[in-house]
């Protein structure tokens, strides 16, 4: 019976949101110069000729000049390769591609088309400012919308001719509430008493309640910030000492609430426990001169607290935004125990980098200091209030995080304008005059009929200033996500974590349901069903994950061992539970506990005839795995 889900499941999956192959195509090394060489003068920046854009990948595929993953029906692969030169492309006046070129061309659009997040061939025409920026919030429009995110996105609706999407029901805004802060769904006897309340002030009560819960809050976002801070707990380097764990420090500071300027200065300017991001990894070998500890420090601080790409910028002056290879050398000479000699494409320059800041408007670092006090000194003006790009990029990656989208797209490109430099404006300063305290600002999103909107259909494609914000867009659960609730649903969770975590964990407190006292995937070793859904090994910071189902993804659903494995052992804990339920109590009963809601007339019909008249495990198995296939299970409404 499954095998016939699993075929028609992947089937539907295959046919919809399959991502693209694994794309493995350098663009920024070895696309973007060719495409500035060969085809920016006719096809970028305002001529377009035969209305051929190349200024992004949007406006490529809608010239329908390329077809992804086809090279050969690809009209840019005919062009280049024609024998008529009134067809050839450059034309004959210019000279050909040749045949190294040509291959590049191919392999790119076979790749998929491979692009870097945020670039455009067409010359920025906005500045990101730095300072921060106190902001007017408008008046409220309606009653009852006197939030001020809300305020200002109504008054940004009005002048884009928006209406902004209905409120959510109840049960969906609290399985969303669930999901998106502690990582879980509901509880049943959760779900019912928030059903049941007439209070006006139940929503951001529920908000207020779901992030005291201090321990669930700690293993659920530490997922996020061991993707961004390149945290694991075995892999490449541990077993050598050339990579060091921040996790007992990490785990304490989300538990703390760690004020986030004081948690970026302990990172940067660290202690013997925090030191691991610092350090980076020390790669066995020889490497490239841009994959040194330095360089790596140089790029980790760029990327995680200024949504700055200096990864291009280590190798040379950087071919996608405006990062000098001056930049990441003189962040990396803050951490050099000896001179550091500048490489160009990993060529040695003869020159040795100069201490400097990303910002020198904010601050000098003195370059003849001890090496703890540079970093003192670094931590300071990272943190400085007149750094506001420091607080927007972290306002934008829990905007992102919450509403799908981030006010700046991508959240590592925060050169890019805002859709609303108001709202980003006024969350940055919100942030630091609220103490830097990161729950308070997710209750401050989460309180806001923004995020208690109905979503929206995705529009991850819309690129620059063509997006226009809707509403909050569907999120696919992540692998800690799907993991945990297919863990909470079934009773399977491991009984300790990982033998490499660092620390004691803290007991549950009073009051948090049983259904939720178990070891989380966060603090366990990946597997292979949460390798196949994206949890990254974190060699590298990682603030975003892929947001498209793979076709691999799409295999282990279907017949992968983990998960099969799992639903097996589930199906049995819950009979064990449920000795005497009825088909359509069990029904009920894994509908409730997997979608915050009961079955409709349909639903329970088709779950029953799959129970049969007395259900066996591996019927109810089958229930399972139906169910958490759905979209609405897979995805955070």
């Amino acid at each position: 019976m499954r095998l016939l889900f699993s075929l028609a499941m992947l089937a539907i999956c295959t046919n919809s949101v399959v991502a693209q192959p694994d794309k493995k195509t350098d663009f920024a090394h070895d696309v973007v110069p060719l495409l500035k060489a060969k085809c920016a003068k006719c096809h970028t920046n305002g001529t377009y000729k035969g209305g051929i854009s190349f200024d992004t990948r949007e406006e490529l595929l809608k010239a329908k000049a390329a077809v992804p993953g086809k090279s050969a029906m690809s009209e840019i692969h005919k062009r280049v390769n024609s024998k008529e030169e009134a067809a050839r492309m450059p034309p004959p006046k210019a000279e050909p591609l040749s045949a190294k070129e040509v291959a590049v061309l191919a392999k790119w659009i076979d790749d998929g088309l491979p692009w870097e997040p945020g670039f455009s061939f067409k010359p920025a025409t906005y500045l990101a400012p730095l300072k921060p920026r106190k902001v007017a919030v408008p008046p409220a429009k309606t009653v009852g919308r006197e939030h001020p995110i809300d305020r200002i996105i109504d008054a940004y609706h009005t002048s884009n001719k928006v209406t902004a999407p209905a409120k959510l029901d109840d049960e969906v805004f609290t399985r969303r509430v669930y999901l998106d802060l502690l990582g879980l769904p509901p509880t049943t006897e959760e779900l019912e008493a928030f059903v049941a309340s007439k209070n006006d002030s139940k929503n951001a009560d529920l908000v207020r309640r779901v992030l005291a819960e201090n321990r669930s809050y700690t293993d659920h976002w530490l997922a996020f910030w061991n993707d961004a801070l390149r945290n694991e707990y075995k892999g490449t380097g541990y077993i050598d000492g050339g990579r060091k764990q921040i996790t007992a420090w990490l785990y304490q500071s989300l538990l703390e609430n760690k004020p986030y300027d004081k948690f970026a200065r302990e990172l940067i300017a660290p202690t013997p426990a925090s030191e691991g991001f610092a350090k980076g990894i020390k790669w066995r070998g020889e490497v490239n001169a841009s994959q040194i500890v330095e360089l790596q420090f140089s790029q980790n601080i760029g990327q995680v607290f200024f949504g700055a790409n200096l990864k291009c910028a280590s190798c040379h002056d950087s071919f996608i935004d405006s990062w000098k290879l001056d930049d990441a050398y003189g962040l990396a000479a803050v951490i050099a125990d000896k001179p550091l000699a500048v490489h160009r494409c990993d060529k040695p320059t003869g020159k040795t980098a100069s201490v400097k800041f990303l910002f020198p408007e904010l601050g000098t670092i003195d370059a003849t200091a001890p090496k703890a006090k540079r970093l003192e000194q670094l931590a300071a003006l990272v943190t400085h209030p007149d750094n506001g790009r420091f607080t927007r990029t972290m306002v934008n990656r829990i905007w992102h995080r919450l509403m799908g989208r981030g006010i700046v797209h991508p959240v590592d490109v925060m050169g890019n304008r805002p859709w609303s430099e108001d709202l980003l404006d006024y969350l940055a300063v919100y942030f630091a005059e609220n103490n830097y305290d990161l729950k308070k600002l997710i209750e401050h999103i989460a309180t806001s009929h923004a995020y208690q909107s109905k979503a929206v259909p995705l529009a991850k494609e819309i690129a620059g200033d063509g997006y226009v914000f809707r509403g909050p867009e569907l999120k696919r659960l992540t692998a800690e996500q799907f993991t945990d609730a297919i863990w909470m649903l079934t009773g399977t969770a491991p009984l300790k974590q990982s033998a490499a975590f660092q620390g004691a964990l803290p007991p549950f407190p009073a009051g948090v349901p049983k259904e939720r006292q178990f070891v989380r995937t966060t603090l366990v070793d990946c597997d292979a069903l949460m390798r196949s859904l994206g949890r990254p090994n974190r060699e590298q910071v990682v603030t975003t994950r892929p947001e498209q189902l793979s076709t691999l993804q799409a295999l282990d659903l279907a017949n992968g061992q983990t998960l099969t494995t799992t639903l097996d052992r589930g199906a049995a804990n819950i009979l064990k539970a449920n000795p005497k339920a009825t088909a359509e109590e069990l029904v009920e009963w894994v509908f409730v506990r997997a979608l915050s809601r009961k079955p409709n007339a349909g639903e329970r019909d088709a779950a029953k005839r799959l129970l049969g008249g007395k259900p066996t495990a591996e019927n109810v198995a089958d229930l399972l795995w139906a169910v958490v296939m759905l979209p609405e299970f897979q995805l955070v409404r």
